[in-house]
């Protein structure tokens, strides 16, 4: 129910409300922001739930824990919140709003003589509120917590399992390495080791030992190994080398230095490498990628506060209808629909051609600005209108 207008604060000067938060806007605001944080919660976790399937694989044939696949998927948080950010205040507006009018509680308000802008305040306060997220998303915690996924990411792939040895199980833990264990002593000791090492591929070798133990140097997994062999077969001649040894160390991390060199994308970086990136690191044809993500990292948010008024607009302007109208919200979601498109074709051509790069902010700021003029212009008009009239009447 609509709060009660009594002891509210709203005082009319020449037909505008003045613009400080009343009850009223306390009680849509409420509203949108529930709304705003239950759409966006759920929609990032179901987004989370399908995108994190792909590393399903990367995790259990590896044999890590379900707490290291949470805590590397949930890395990826804050970029899905940092995309549906703009659309769930979109989805929040427009069903708020709709909802208020479908209850009459909008008709009430007019009823009253609050202009349009004074009824879209709760709404432009939800879209300041989601801008402003959206930056400090972008900006800094996307960046931070997508390179700790990446560095994250690639320590289980060259690094992690190898010290999750499995007894009974050959353990892939590189492309070009796999290693067997019969048993694991509480100690760490391993017994029964074979080791199958591809990394040269004119110079595959089977390496088994009686026993043996893991440690590390610098970062970089190792296997030290006693009383064992290396076997294997010489390509020219066909026969099989057999080399003994008391102790030997095998590392089982990457097979080149190249492997071990992981190179940053455009995403982990922040936005002062993007705008400066190092030409010592980065080639001539990804500088325009790079331009482009940085320049996509500050217009974006602004979305948040086309696609509000993109709803606004859809609920507010145009005559009322007991019935309802069907028409007003499907163009709003036509319109967001397009707009989204737009910027992707936009971004894509951009990093080809950097000079195109303004149209990423014009696809972000001129929407908003257009429906700032459809909903408010004719209440500006009106306040110009009456106030030489009011000057007349008091003369």
């Amino acid at each position: 129910m609509l709060p009660s207008f009594a002891g509210t604060p709203w005082r009319v000067e020449r037909g505008m409300i003045a613009p400080f938060l009343t009850r009223l806007d306390r009680y849509v605001l409420r509203q949108l922001l529930a709304a705003l944080l239950a759409t966006t919660g759920g929609l990032a976790a179901l987004i989370w739930l399908t995108q994190s399937l792909r590393f399903v694989s990367l995790v259990v044939d590896r044999g890590l824990s379900f707490r290291v696949f949470v805590q590397l998927t949930s890395l990826l948080i804050p970029s899905f919140v940092a995309v549906i950010l703009p659309i769930t205040t979109f989805v929040v507006v427009q069903f708020v709003y709709q909802r208020l009018a479908t209850d009459r509680e909008l008709t009430v308000m007019r009823a009253a003589g609050l202009p349009p802008s004074a009824i879209a305040r709760p709404g432009l306060y939800c879209a300041g509120i989601a801008v402003a997220l959206s930056y400090v998303l972008n900006i800094w915690i996307v960046p931070a917590s997508y390179h700790s996924f990446r560095e994250y990411e690639f320590e289980i792939r060259n690094k992690m399992a190898a010290f999750l040895l499995q007894e009974g199980v050959f353990t892939p833990v590189s492309p070009t390495m796999t290693v067997y264990i019969r048993t694991r002593d509480r100690d760490g000791t391993l017994h029964g080791i074979l080791v199958q090492d591809d990394r040269q591929k004119n110079s595959r070798a089977t390496i088994l030992a009686e026993h043996g133990h893991l440690e590390s140097s610098g970062d970089v997994p190792r296997v030290v190994l006693y009383n064992g062999s290396r076997e294997e077969i010489d390509r020219q001649t066909g026969r099989l080398n057999v080399l003994t040894f008391a102790r030997n160390t095998i590392d089982l991390a990457a097979s080149s230095k190249d492997d071990d060199i992981r190179y940053r994308d455009a995403t982990e970086m922040s936005l002062n490498e993007l705008m400066h990136p190092d030409p010592r690191f980065v080639q001539a044809r990804d500088v325009g990628k790079f331009a482009v993500e940085a320049q996509r990292r500050l217009s974006s948010p602004l979305t948040a506060f086309s696609f509000a008024m993109v709803a606004l607009v859809a609920v507010l302007s145009g005559a009322f209808s007991r019935h309802g109208n069907i028409a007003r919200p499907l163009a709003a979601i036509m319109t967001v629909v397009g707009l989204l498109a737009l910027g992707l074709v936009e971004q894509s051509v951009a990093a080809r051609t950097p000079a195109l790069i303004p149209l990423i902010w014009l696809q972000a700021i001129l929407p908003g600005l257009i429906c700032c003029g459809m909903l408010f212009w004719p209440e500006l008009g009106l306040s110009r209108r009456a106030a030489p009239s009011n000057a007349l009447a008091a003369e």
